[in-house]
């Protein structure tokens, strides 16, 4: 297997579709890998919730919530619990948030506050703090071990948030390509820094720290790609994509040289940040991907759209995804 020390542009070039899965009922909303585990969740249209064995290539357990659909979804440190944001009878219940159990299909908590839907959800790398951003122009922090949210952070526009790898700071992007940056102890002081996405002033629709602390990563809806100094906020470089109709992602590799985005011509691109050049393009097979995440401890990563692909060096072995067993759970 390729060590991510190894990482190059040759190797990066290399990456092919080593599994498919095409069984989902609806587009994948979120995926997240878990941060120390071979594992892999999504949250889907279908209202499914799935958790995948990334070393394998396989499908470990289906869950459906048809009460509250399956929208924004994260780890928590534990393998098996997610928190995952609901889609449907937010006006009912109020219930935007829930602590799943994947092990024995229980919710563990529900969190109640935002009126709309959420649209960017983040667990911090270092305790039991997590952020979610809502269309109601506000970003809480919450503690999985209460119910009640921990604080508000009222703002313009559609929220992104993000924690950098020490969890000692996160970022909110909002209306006008403004990043704020709070320190995640003290964030009722406000903000200790501001940058400007200079010259976009589209909403950024998500936002992403490097592994190393030293960049953030934006995706705006105008098609945009920003890789941002994290300390300075200067603009190291900028990518423009096809336009599409959904939001797209962009990742980081885990060194933090390279870039990978989907765009709208149905192609995957990727780029040395370093050198600035486009290293490959390739076609996703699968559409305008919605998803897009490169593995926290694999050179590999997943793409999405109502399918859901696994990308390895074409040197590498090819997960078995067929004949997966499946278990299938419906929760009320």
């Amino acid at each position: 297997m390729t060590a991510l020390s190894e990482l190059n542009d040759d190797i990066v070039r290399s990456m092919t579709v080593a599994s498919v899965f095409s069984d989902f009922g609806g587009q994948i909303n979120s995926l997240d890998f878990h941060r120390k585990e071979d594992l892999l969740i999504t949250a889907s249209e279908d209202d499914s919730i799935r958790l995948f064995d990334i070393a394998n290539g396989k499908l470990l357990k289906t869950t459906y919530h048809k009460k509250h659909g399956a929208d924004r979804i994260c780890f928590t440190h534990h393998p098996h619990s997610v928190i995952c944001s609901s889609i449907h009878n937010l006006d009912l219940h109020g219930e935007s948030l829930r602590y799943l159990s994947m092990y024995d299909n229980r919710c563990l908590r529900y969190f109640k506050g935002h009126k709309e839907r959420v649209v960017s959800l983040c667990m911090s790398p270092v305790n039991d703090s997590f952020m979610s951003g809502s269309l109601d122009h506000s970003v809480r922090i919450w503690d999985l071990r209460v119910n009640a949210c921990q604080g508000i952070l009222r703002l313009r526009g559609r929220p992104a948030v993000a924690y950098d790898q020490q969890g000692l700071v996160f970022a909110v992007a909002m209306e006008g390509g403004a990043v704020k940056l709070f320190d995640s102890r003290s964030y009722d002081k406000g903000p200790f820094d501001t940058f400007l996405v200079g010259g976009d002033t589209a909403e950024v629709c998500d936002i992403k720290f490097s592994n190393d602390g030293k960049s953030m990563l934006l995706t705006t809806t105008s098609n945009s790609i920003y890789v941002l100094d994290a300390y300075g906020g200067e603009k190291r470089c900028g990518f423009n994509l096809d336009p599409s109709p959904t939001a797209m992602e962009a990742t980081f590799t885990p060194d933090g040289q390279y870039v990978v985005s989907g765009s709208g011509d149905g192609n995957l691109h990727a780029w040395n940040i370093n050198t600035l050049n486009k290293v490959s393009s390739w076609d996703s097979h699968i559409g305008v991907p919605s998803c897009l995440k490169w593995a926290p401890r694999r050179v590999m990563f997943v793409a999405a759209s109502s399918v859901l692909t696994f990308w390895i060096p074409n040197h590498g072995g090819a997960g078995d995804a067929a004949g997966a067993q499946t278990e299938q759970v419906t929760l009320q």
